[in-house]
């Protein structure tokens, strides 16, 4: 995002909070609200992640009094989020609570950061206390199995339209993805988390029903291991939370490891292809989901795109010409569709896997050159 336009002071606070706030955060809305400074922008929206979902802060600050502090203002459903509410002593005189706003200081680039984090931190105790209140036995009860897992996240949704629903964002398995990539250029932690959604009901059922359950992920991580391929395991009658979590996390380390372990699979598949196509132009290094040679059919020279899945070698990776001599009438090369029709096994050998594509590519170059040539014609 391009901080032009912002205040200095209110540019510094928001390249602080990005750089070293520790979930990956977004920022929309960019607007102004003075008549004084045209062009000057003051007020933002907050994408701040929270129990597998965001929520949408507007922050506030005044660029004709740029000394005072934001204003903050949370969403719709939140309207009995009071942070820093006023309390009385015990002599009965009202006091203000310390926080991030009463010592504030516009000169100081981190103190948007510690006024987020502190923010968050309360809504999550909000959002426990109002679980907490359910009148629900068989929420209560779940509760009470998991509560001390640590880094749980809870969330009562409600409204006027729409059914009351307990969410929670489980974190799963407490190992340190980062450190098993090699390279690995991660900024933030890699976790994969389990979201359960019950409904609020009134009476514990002898048998309830299994909640809602999705596995979801830091976006990042998809490089790696993709959540969507899992199946989770059957939620049985009568289980809850603290009986289905262990057998969910023994299958997802076994997948994570065994989706470590597929790197250097995809890393020797592409150097299986460099004897026959030569070195690689360039090559994912960290990850090796895709690979890019410099190919010769005769005087047709060409651009080979190799695209790896993380479930190589189980699905054969698409392919993707690409001419260095002939362009469309925009000045684009001139590409193929991705190719994923060819002969393939899983079973081959990784030098039998290269050497096939190298014969398949000796009839697609032709065909490939032939069309070329016709949409040179074309333009």
């Amino acid at each position: 995002m391009s901080y032009d336009g912002f205040l200095p002071f209110i540019s510094a606070q928001l390249q602080y909070l990005l750089n070293h706030y520790p979930h990956t955060i977004q920022i929309e809305q960019a607007r102004s609200g003075t008549r004084y400074f045209p062009g000057s922008l003051d007020r933002f929206t907050l994408l701040i992640p929270y129990c597998q979902d965001h929520m949408k802060w507007d922050v506030i600050y005044n660029a004709e009094f740029p000394l005072a502090a934001p204003d903050v203002i949370f969403g719709a459903e939140d309207e009995d989020f009071h942070p820093f509410h006023v309390v009385c002593g015990e002599d009965g005189d009202s006091r203000l609570v310390k926080n991030s706003l009463t010592d504030w200081n516009n000169k100081d680039p981190t103190r948007l950061l510690a006024l987020v984090i502190e923010l968050r931190d309360k809504y999550r105790s909000y959002q426990e206390k109002r679980v907490g209140e359910v009148d629900d036995d068989r929420l209560k009860f779940e509760i009470s199995t998991i509560v001390s897992r640590e880094g749980i996240e809870m969330h009562m949704s409600s409204g006027f339209e729409k059914p009351e629903e307990v969410k929670f964002a489980v974190p799963l398995m407490d190992m340190n993805i980062n450190k098993m990539v090699s390279a690995c250029p991660w900024r933030h932690p890699q976790k994969i988390y389990l979201q359960v959604i019950y409904p609020v009901g009134r009476k514990y059922a002898s048998a309830p029903s299994a909640p809602r359950l999705k596995l979801m992920c830091t976006p990042e991580l998809k490089a790696l291991f993709s959540i969507d391929d899992v199946k989770l395991p059957p939620w049985l009658d009568g289980m809850c939370m603290a009986e289905y979590l262990p057998h969910l996390e023994e299958l997802l380390q076994r997948l994570v490891i065994e989706a470590v372990t597929l790197i250097d699979v995809r890393r020797q598949f592409i150097e299986a292809l460099a004897p026959l196509l030569g070195r690689p132009l360039e090559a994912d290094p960290v990850f090796c989901r895709k690979a890019s040679f410099l190919v010769c059919s005769g005087p047709f020279t060409f651009m080979l795109h190799v695209f790896l899945s993380t479930n190589f070698p189980k699905q054969q990776p698409s392919l993707m010409l690409q001419s260095t001599q002939h362009f469309n009438s925009l000045g684009m090369p001139v590409k193929s569709p991705l190719i994923t029709e060819y002969p393939w096994s899983p079973r081959w050998e990784t030098s039998q896997m290269a050497d096939r594509i190298s014969d398949f590519l000796v009839d697609e170059s032709l065909n490939f050159k032939r069309h070329c040539n016709e949409s040179h014609l074309q333009y």
